[in-house]
């Protein structure tokens, strides 16, 4: 344990997702060795984003503009939404340069143990989107865990009176992994979405 803004600046770099007390450490001794204007860099940095970014009104993604740029971007397909749980997964699916839709972020998944429900997420807001165009299909790419699973299958029954195809990502085996180190939930998956070659 170290005392005063030593401590103080390891105790706040340790709230952070994914910083454990010696990643904090480490981060605290390299911004100790920063000169003064480098530390002012993330400063200023840290407040610009609290300042200047918010949600975007159509779909939640993170923007500086009341619309993000791919809400506002015409060469999107408009009839495709793609639902995810936070806007970090709209840049994982961005990467792959496959989907050429539109997102929607829920802020999260159901999870009782931790109080969410429906009404603490954006489902309100999707269902409102769709009753308004002319979407054709809603992608439901929340993430396979037990929460992400009851999200989908919530969503799911939600939209399925709407004239509207609801899909879910295909799940199963990763590219160059081994069949033998594949969990059980995950190897049945595969064999059960698989395709004809």
């Amino acid at each position: 344990m170290y005392e005063g803004a030593i401590q103080d600046l390891v105790d706040e770099l340790g709230r952070l997702p994914g910083i454990g007390p010696k990643s904090a450490q480490r981060l605290t001794f390299h911004l100790l060795a920063q000169e003064e204007d480098e530390v002012q860099s993330l400063i200023n940095a840290l407040q610009a984003v609290k300042r200047l970014v918010k949600t975007c009104e159509v779909c939640g993604n993170v923007t500086e503009t009341e619309v993000c740029s791919i809400c506002s971007d015409p060469r999107r397909d408009q009839g495709v939404i793609c639902v995810v749980e936070a806007a970090q997964d709209i840049q994982a699916l961005e990467r792959t340069r496959v989907f050429r839709g539109r997102y929607h972020v829920l802020g999260g998944a159901i999870d009782p143990l931790s109080g969410i429900g429906p009404d603490q997420l954006r489902i309100r807001q999707l269902y409102s989107r769709l009753s308004d165009s002319g979407i054709t299909e809603v992608i439901l790419a929340t993430n396979p865990t037990i929460e992400g699973e009851a999200t989908a299958t919530y969503i799911a029954r939600l939209l399925a009176p709407l004239e509207v195809t609801v899909s879910r990502l295909a799940s199963g085996l990763p590219v160059g992994g081994d069949l033998e180190y594949a969990d059980e939930v995950t190897l049945g998956r595969a064999l059960e979405g698989r395709r004809q070659v």
